[in-house]
């Protein structure tokens, strides 16, 4: 699985270059800007939020419980990816192709917000906030397919209110659950700082000593066996 992905990872950074590429020299080339050089920076955009929402998707593929999100929102992406590059190369805009453009990009990009979250904060289990986050999200997601697939009667101004006030719950949990992660994972990966006492000063910080350890136990070797070798080395 981590060559499947390393090997994704480099062909989306290798197509995203290329891309890159494409969008400068099309900036930078000669001539009036015309109608083609805006389609191949419209190709870059959509190679770019493409790469960001497999990176995403790629978050859960070590997760056997919660895999099946990114392959979900792998699937859609990609779909509304091609959607777009033929509605940038010369398709006409008709209503079927347009109206399934954006159906795959909302699920593409709710299931993209769902990868991130498990990946953060759905290692221990579902809690309350990320339930209810992620519900909220897939109540958003319904909201806006509604009027995209025309279920329904024509939605009106309570319809856009309840819209906005869910989009606003949404975009708050999701805040507040990625700084929850990220915070939780650095105060659990702080180590504790030991007692110092004034008659023994300490030669080392705890974050050093714990990188001595960590290094010594790679290199299967003592930390004292470690710190001397460095130093031999160093005064060479």
């Amino acid at each position: 699985m981590r060559d499947m992905r390393r090997v994704v990872v480099n062909t989306i950074i290798g197509s995203f270059s290329l891309a890159a590429l494409l969008g400068i020299v099309a900036l930078l080339g000669g001539g009036d800007f015309g109608s083609t050089e805006a389609r191949i920076l419209l190709t870059t955009l959509i190679v770019g939020v493409q790469s960001v929402a497999a990176l995403c998707y790629l978050s859960l593929a070590d997760s056997a419980r919660y895999r099946w999100v990114g392959i979900a929102g792998g699937a859609t992406s990609l779909v509304a990816s091609v959607l777009a590059l033929i509605l940038t190369w010369g398709a006409d805009d008709s209503e079927p192709l347009l109206r399934a453009f954006f159906v795959t990009l909302t699920l593409a990009a709710t299931f993209a917000q769902a990868s991130l979250l498990l990946a953060l904060a759905g290692r221990e289990g579902i809690g309350p906030l990320l339930g209810s986050t992620l519900f909220v999200a897939a109540c958003v997601a319904l909201l806006i397919l509604g009027p995209i697939l025309e279920i329904g009667s024509d939605p009106g101004g309570g319809y856009a209110r309840v819209l906005g006030v869910l989009g606003i719950l949404d975009v708050l949990g999701t805040v507040v659950v990625i700084a929850t992660a990220v915070f939780a994972r650095v105060r659990d990966n702080d180590p504790p700082a030991p007692p110092s006492t004034d008659s023994e000063p300490r030669l080392l910080s705890t974050a050093l000593e714990v990188r001595v350890r960590e290094a010594a136990k790679e290199r299967g070797t003592s930390p004292a066996q470690l710190i001397s070798d460095a130093l031999d080395q160093f005064l060479r």
